[in-house]
């Protein structure tokens, strides 16, 4: 089996293991050589702590994901709230993309509600077809075609999020919480005050775990509906986000993998073909998505 080499592209230290957690340990579990990288520092992420301490404890943050995982995982020292699609980035993201080579890339779209978020799109997007070019960042060799990319799922509208495929999660779910649980400032400090419920949160390890992934979504054997995913939580993560995806495309699910697996399926990660990369074809699809 060729190795494959996956790269994800998210603006903060935590970005790319909510959205392609579960896809990237399932690519490990194949024996593919998995990379994240996060375009800035995150170090605005934090109510008390400042922007050099907070940027310091999350670049530590996501060396215990890599160690817990076996993902690389790169941190850019760009300010966080200040990405910019600027040439000087375009030319650091296609100097960073040849250097690794990559056969399919994640990133978020570009309608998005953070600045953040838009912008390194923006960077992988102007990035893309330069990625060919010899005679653009002539310091690193052209890549010899474009990889595929895709668009991580998300609830915007204007346009609406389409998956073209949709990939169960269930077996690395709670390696994937695991991860989360990894990001201490932020799914334990800064997410639960932005939202007012940071004093909700436990203070036992143990039991701020199990905080994160509650409620749990049932496990009765009845597929859950649009409507039971309206269940209130004390904060942004639980399994009925991670079921979401699962839920809202079950019959992108069914096309793939059949209706049997589609209704077992508990939790999934969804993503969209970016029309700036590669085709995703019939002929590339299960070489790209080994599972």
């Amino acid at each position: 089996m060729e190795q494959l080499r996956v790269l994800v592209i998210g603006a903060h230290p935590d970005d790319n293991d909510f959205k392609c957690g579960g896809i990237a340990l399932k690519y490990l579990e194949k024996g593919h050589r998995v990379r994240f990288l996060s375009v800035c520092d995150g170090g605005a992420g934090h109510h008390e702590m400042t922007r050099e301490e907070t940027a310091a404890r999350r670049k530590k943050e996501t060396e215990e994901v890599a160690r817990i995982t076996g993902i690389e995982y790169d941190v850019w020292d760009i300010p966080d709230c200040c990405v910019v699609a600027t040439l000087e980035n375009r030319m650091r993201m296609v100097n960073y993309i040849r250097e690794f080579n990559p056969d399919i890339i994640f990133t978020h779209r570009t309608n998005d509600y953070h600045a953040d978020h838009r912008n390194t799109a923006m960077l992988v997007q102007d990035a893309a077809y330069l990625l060919i070019v010899p005679n653009f960042c002539p310091e690193t060799p052209a890549m010899k075609k474009n990889p595929v990319i895709m668009f991580t799922s998300d609830r915007f509208t204007i346009p609406p999020f389409k998956p073209d495929i949709v990939i169960p999660t269930d077996d690395v779910t709670d390696k994937k919480f695991e991860m989360m649980n990894c990001h201490v400032s932020q799914v334990y400090e800064w997410l639960p005050f932005t939202i007012g419920k940071l004093d909700r949160v436990p203070k036992d390890a143990e039991e701020r775990f199990e905080w994160l992934r509650c409620p749990r979504v049932p496990r009765n054997g009845k597929p859950m509906k649009l409507k039971d995913l309206n269940v209130p939580t004390d904060h942004n993560h639980s399994e009925y986000r991670e079921a979401a995806d699962a839920v809202r495309y079950r019959k992108t699910i069914a096309k793939r993998y059949g209706k049997k697996v589609a209704k077992q399926t508990l939790f999934a990660e969804a993503f969209q073909v970016s029309e700036y990369g590669s085709k995703l074809t019939k002929d590339n699809i299960d070489k790209l998505f080994p599972f």
